[in-house]
């Protein structure tokens, strides 16, 4: 579906595009064009192809998706993949994707399988002409941009989650729960870690002095990306590392609390193993057991085995058995 297609001349807005009228604008010497769409069809792609004169390759990765985030240059233009990251209300982390087309006078980005949508990128780069001069380079910095800002709020709510489950470590009865939720928010933490981590690299080379020349006018700008992603990924190693000492932490409180259960079994197997005997040696009856005929052997045998189960029981709970 195509959802903008827009021509600038030296920053400023000229008019919005038909499909076939690209072309002419790009052979305007201080025009570029920036189009977006979303979900394209094959047939809008290879229309997109013939008008831009993208790589084949650049295109099939487009069309088929579900690449690992990159950024590779073909000639004098860029493709790069970004992965476009959402929580839900229930939690669940979703991932999109857009794919960037960034040539000399031309931006062409594609979204896949996500809401969000760069309507608050364009007003920006509208409301500042002076920035919009940079042309392609620039445009493809504040899409970067915004797409690594968004991954700030939800690493905010995963650590709130993680602080949540920290704080029910130590609660009884809790333990399996939390290592339930910790390896699930461990999950969460691997796929943004897959959408940030291929990017420090390359946005690296585009902050460099060797960048790509679409780039050139912008590179100051892509240091600030990288910075953010940078953040961004020392605070997923924090994340990571504290959830792996979580996880260890409960499964010590579950060794514990299977230590707490087997002592209580000993002790109460302790004090019947003791009535036990006692019931046993005088269920042995011998001819010579002079107890056996006395007239309050019975009532003195319960009150013994009542006394001995009793002692055990207060002498495990003084030892903290039961």
């Amino acid at each position: 579906m195509l959802i903008n297609c827009v021509a600038y001349e030296n920053g400023t807005r000229l008019s919005s595009l038909q499909v076939e009228e690209i072309s002419d604008f790009l052979a305007r010497p201080e025009c570029f064009v920036w189009v977006s769409l979303r979900d394209a069809t094959p047939d809008e792609l290879q229309l997109m192809k013939e008008e831009f004169a993208l790589h084949e390759l650049a295109v099939e990765d487009a069309h088929h998706g579900h690449q690992r985030p990159k950024i590779e240059e073909y000639g004098d233009s860029l493709f790069a993949v970004l992965h476009l990251l959402e929580l839900t209300a229930g939690g669940e982390l979703n991932v999109g994707e857009v794919a960037v087309f960034v040539g000399r006078n031309y931006v062409l980005s594609v979204r896949n399988r996500s809401r969000q949508d760069f309507r608050a990128v364009r007003e920006r780069c509208e409301r500042e002409p002076h920035l919009l001069r940079h042309g392609a380079g620039f445009v493809f910095y504040a899409l970067m941009d915004a797409i690594v800002d968004r991954y700030f709020p939800i690493i905010d709510r995963l650590e709130s989650e993680l602080e949540d489950i920290e704080a029910q470590i130590f609660s009884k009865g809790a333990a399996l729960a939390n290592i339930k939720r910790l390896y699930e928010l461990k999950g969460k933490i691997m796929r943004i870690k897959h959408a940030v981590a291929p990017l420090l690299e390359e946005t690296g080379k585009l902050a460099g002095t060797r960048g790509p020349v679409v780039c050139a006018n912008s590179r100051e700008y892509f240091r600030d990306v990288l910075d953010h992603l940078t953040r961004i990924n020392g605070s997923l190693d924090i994340i990571r590392d504290t959830i792996g000492t979580a996880i260890q932490a409960n499964l010590s409180m579950v060794a514990i609390e299977e230590g707490e259960v087997n002592k209580k079994l000993a002790a109460w197997a302790g004090i019947f193993a003791v009535v036990t005997a006692l019931a046993g040696i005088w269920g042995m009856n011998f001819r010579n057991m002079p107890e056996l005929d006395w007239e309050y052997g019975y009532p003195v045998a319960l009150l013994l085995l009542v006394a001995a189960g009793s002692y055990l029981r207060y002498r495990f709970k003084r030892a903290g058995w039961l």
